[in-house]
């Protein structure tokens, strides 16, 4: 009897619901087509992996090679090259941007003066709406050997006894990559970690001043513990573009000399897809990429969860 009714009073339940918050469900369905149609759709097209794929033929024509393309992709030795790059510069920019979002964050937060905040916040976030174009020009012009910011300042410091072209060394191309993506995004990445100190119950910190906390542990015992919830979770949804390092910013600022450090995968799909015309292997490529990522969110969630932080299921 019991049961029966909980079915009965459940899809009520939810029609109600939904009728409630139609304005909500009205908002979300622009999304949720765009979704439909620039996400799901094109995985149509991974079909084209396990085909030897030429233009002008329709998808049935094509000629199957099954995983032929998968196993080129992994008998290709500049493959591991992309792979190792990728995956240096993603954990770099995971890293420092994760460090540097938060640092900024607790430091706006501790800020009293809201005229200065503000415009300490308005600053360090306007970087990233400027478009890398723009930016790698910046950067290009701030490491460069005749009137570089950079060169300069060491110059001037003893530091240095002649112009260090930045550039072009090749090792120190995946932490020009690290550093220019912290100075762009480091403001953005602040917003949302300040939105969730924000929520933070204002009586933690009364109860922690009236017991004799300065600042620096109420940001190490109240505000840290308080948004490792947020931190967990963007950290996992971040795992999902390990993979996906970027390709303006890699692209605008590599040259003849540091290629073999700055080639990630969408540099790599571009070069065989449109300069090679070999749109199977490209899309063998796309897929291995896809799959990854997908593994990784799914495994640094229930790493979270085994250790009992938030999770995004």
């Amino acid at each position: 009897m019991n049961t029966s009714t909980s079915l009965a009073v459940k899809p009520n339940s939810f029609w109600q619901k939904l009728k409630q918050q139609k304005a909500l469900v009205l908002m979300s369905v622009p999304f949720l087509i765009h979704v439909i149609i620039f996400k799901y759709i094109p995985i149509w097209g991974w079909v084209l992996a396990f085909q030897n794929y030429w233009p002008g033929k329709s998808v049935f024509q094509q000629t199957w090679v099954g995983l032929d393309n998968f196993r080129d992709l992994f008998n290709d030795p500049v493959f591991y090259q992309v792979l190792r790059n990728t995956l240096a510069m993603s954990i770099i920019k995971l890293v420092m941007g994760t460090v540097a979002s938060i640092a900024l964050a607790l430091i706006i937060n501790e800020v009293r003066f809201m005229p200065f905040k503000k415009a300490a916040q308005t600053i360090s976030y306007l970087p990233h709406f400027i478009s890398w174009v723009v930016a790698a020009n910046l950067v290009r012009d701030a490491l460069s050997t005749d009137g570089g910011i950079v060169n300069d300042v060491l110059l001037s410091l003893n530091i240095i006894k002649e112009p260090i072209m930045f550039l072009g060394i090749p090792k120190l191309f995946w932490w020009i990559i690290g550093i220019s993506h912290v100075w762009k995004e480091v403001g953005w990445g602040a917003i949302i970690y300040l939105a969730a100190i924000a929520g933070i119950d204002p009586s933690l910190y009364e109860a922690a001043v009236i017991d004799g906390a300065g600042r620096l542990k109420q940001m190490w015992y109240i505000t840290l513990p308080s948004i490792r919830p947020t931190i967990s979770i963007l950290l996992i949804m971040n795992m999902g573009y390990l993979l996906s390092s970027g390709f303006e910013q890699q692209y605008l600022l590599q040259n003849g000399r540091v290629i073999d450090y700055a080639r990630v995968f969408t540099i790599y799909e571009l070069d065989y897809g449109i300069k090679m015309m070999r749109y199977s292997f490209a899309t063998a490529v796309g897929i291995f990429r896809s799959v990854v990522s997908l593994v990784l969110v799914f495994a640094a969630n229930q790493f979270a969860k085994r250790f009992g932080q938030e999770g995004l299921m």
